[in-house]
């Protein structure tokens, strides 16, 4: 039986890249940019011996599965998309690409799409309020508990930081390192706004570690030469889409703080136990939480009233919502354990046996 992954943006993929590591499968891209951007960013990936592909990549193929998918099996995707598979003979799962407070679909599809999957891996009680408040009703039983699959690396203590450092070339250990990771402009993410002021400011006492969205990943480049040209150091880039070396766990694992505005790593990031701060960008559109799942009560908002090094050197000096975070930590998500992964394994080896 075929395992197909499906997703309109690289960075998605990072969402069932555990399940694919453990028990391969095909992925499935829209466009041929996609497929080419696969091919870049997906070399030496592949998880199945028996196969042999160019670059090594997993096996990957190009189809509008929006119009027309005959493949038969289970196809998990990151994108709550309407598939047009062959009823009866594909189990569509939706897994989606993070849980924060931004609505489903942004401005183009709306959450309504779900109520066409067979199932849904929920991975915390966030992610149920987050259904909730759009309005969505799905049946229970078609809601299944697993939890954060992309933790279990982090809990299990399986990433090597050394390998990280030297991937970004952080050098100077001595130094805290502060990640960045905003939004794109769907949910007035900051990037234009902050991205220079920051290096500037930043860079001067700590290493920055870049992280913009997928769809802010395009001028890397050129902050990079800006940086170079103003004689800016200790300013480092991470490239989401290039899930190789630059998965989200990994700039987690090597920071020691996070700011962000109104990206679902801000949840995400409870699993490190690290402080976070989050930039006031003035954006309204997003879902309304219950107290215990909203990080903006539990944090400090960054609004330039107080200089961005203060407000770091304050936060790294005294973790003062450690505390809070690690309650909402399984306030927002499931099991925390390291063994999501698993879960989502054997329900995958559940539905097998009823499709046989």
């Amino acid at each position: 039986m075929n395992i197909y992954y499906y997703a309109f943006q690289m960075y998605q993929f990072s969402y069932s890249k555990p399940i694919y590591e453990k028990i391969g499968g095909v992925y499935v891209v829209k466009k041929f940019d996609r497929l080419l951007q696969f091919k870049r960013y997906f070399r030496g990936m592949n998880a199945e011996s028996q196969y042999r592909t160019f670059l090594n990549t997993p096996r990957v193929i190009k189809k509008n599965i929006t119009q027309e998918f005959d493949g038969e099996g289970i196809v998990f995707s990151h994108s709550n998309i309407n598939i047009k598979s062959n009823p009866g003979k594909c189990i569509r799962i939706f897994v989606g690409h993070g849980t924060g407070d931004k609505p489903y679909g942004g401005n183009r599809v709306g959450p309504k799409n779900l109520l066409n999957y067979e199932y849904i891996f929920v991975s915390g009680p966030k992610h149920l309020a987050r259904l909730n408040d759009s309005g969505v009703e799905i049946p229970s039983e078609r809601l299944i508990k697993i939890g954060n699959m992309r933790f279990d690396e982090y809990i299990n203590g399986d990433i090597n930081k050394e390998a990280v450092f030297k991937r970004l070339g952080i050098k100077d250990r001595s130094k805290k390192t502060v990640l960045y990771a905003p939004t794109w402009r769907f949910g007035k993410g900051t990037f234009d706004k902050y991205v220079k002021k920051f290096c500037r400011e930043i860079s001067s006492k700590y290493n920055l570690i870049i992280r913009p969205h997928s769809h802010d990943a395009k001028h890397i480049p050129e902050i990079k030469i800006w940086a170079k040209l103003k004689g800016l150091k200790n300013i480092y880039f991470s490239n989401p889409s290039n899930l190789r070396f630059n998965d989200t766990m990994y700039d987690f694992a090597v920071s020691n703080i996070m700011i962000s505005d109104t990206s679902s790593v801000n949840y995400e990031y409870l699993i490190t136990g690290k402080p976070l701060i989050i930039i006031d960008n003035q954006y309204k559109k997003l879902h309304k939480m219950p107290d215990e799942m909203n990080i903006l009560n539990n944090v400090d908002i960054y609004d330039e009233s107080i200089h961005i090094l203060e407000m770091i050197s304050d936060n790294l000096a005294e973790n003062k919502y450690k505390e809070v975070h690690k309650k909402m930590l399984f306030d927002c998500f499931y099991f925390n354990d390291g063994k999501s992964t698993q879960r989502a394994i054997d329900f995958v080896e559940k539905i097998k046996k009823e499709l046989m």
